[in-house]
């Protein structure tokens, strides 16, 4: 087990052994979930694990990806 410190704006760094077994890479997602003994911190599923498993849409995930994020743009415009 090791440790960590929580920096003043609640900030951890993950070990470097961890995050490389664990395949952590950075942009990853993390996972917190809460357990009566404590919190749980797991790596997260982004849109790109599923690459190869969604249907077809005629453009990649990253164009995916892209065009919700104009989308998104466009309606807080």
């Amino acid at each position: 087990m090791q440790s960590v410190k929580v920096l003043p704006k609640g900030q951890i760094t993950l070990p470097k052994k961890i995050r490389a077994k664990l395949g952590i890479k950075v942009g990853d997602a993390l996972v917190l979930e809460e357990r009566k003994e404590g919190i749980v911190l797991k790596k997260g599923k982004t849109i790109f694990d599923y690459a190869g498993t969604l249907p077809d849409l005629g453009m990649s995930i990253r164009e995916m990806v892209d065009k919700s994020t104009e989308e998104v743009a466009k309606e807080s415009a």
